[in-house]
């Protein structure tokens, strides 16, 4: 139980860590075109996110693939940036929702990318154990718990902002994603003048 408890709370904390947010700003990206109505396409999209987040870890923690960490923290600001582009570009479009296919590839593949961001983390916690795969089974149940806590943040405050304030669902996704671009870009800047090929 001490186990579990332990590498849940690493995964729980990891990702609801201000000083880490990019994890945070993609999923609030990822949120934001979404009603309350919506949450099984959401929650669907998330658990696909998580997915490839734990079989990248995986692969890194078993050795499988070898991480570059300065092409990482590249590769995560650009999935923020490009999931909140295309939030801005299919604002208000009826058919965007529809696209479930194209969104569930997206977030599997985005996944992969997030996890390798967790990995050497993940790979330091775990040095020291035999086995990877409750650890890493206990990890990805933190992770999935904390980006459930910030998808119902996002669609509390989105109805909030919506039914209160009188946002259209349009300019509620263009608002949030453009101050998420301008979020992301300084990191994106950063991560690119710490490259290190």
């Amino acid at each position: 139980m001490d186990s579990f408890l332990f590498y849940f709370k690493e995964g729980l904390f990891h990702v609801l860590d201000w000083n880490a947010y990019d994890h945070i700003l993609f999923l609030v990206v990822l949120t934001v075109p979404y009603l309350i109505s919506n949450w099984k396409k959401l929650f669907t999209l998330v658990t696909v996110f998580t997915i490839g987040h734990t079989l990248t870890l995986a692969m890194s923690a078993y050795g499988v693939i070898r991480v570059n960490s300065s092409l990482v923290e590249i590769l995560i600001p650009v999935t923020i940036l490009i999931t909140a582009l295309y939030n801005i570009f299919t604002a208000g479009k009826k058919n965007r929702n529809q696209k479930i296919g194209i969104h569930i590839f997206a977030a599997l593949f985005f996944g992969l990318i997030h996890g390798l961001g967790f990995s050497t983390y993940f790979k330091m916690m775990t040095a020291s154990t035999d086995s990877k795969l409750l650890p890493l089974l206990e990890y990805t149940l933190g992770i999935e718990s904390a980006q459930i806590i910030i998808v119902l943040v996002v669609l509390i405050v989105s109805f909030i902002g919506q039914s209160i304030f009188r946002f259209s669902l349009r300019d509620w996704v263009m608002v949030i994603s453009s101050i998420v671009i301008g979020v992301a870009i300084p990191v994106f800047q950063s991560a690119l003048s710490n490259i290190n090929f």
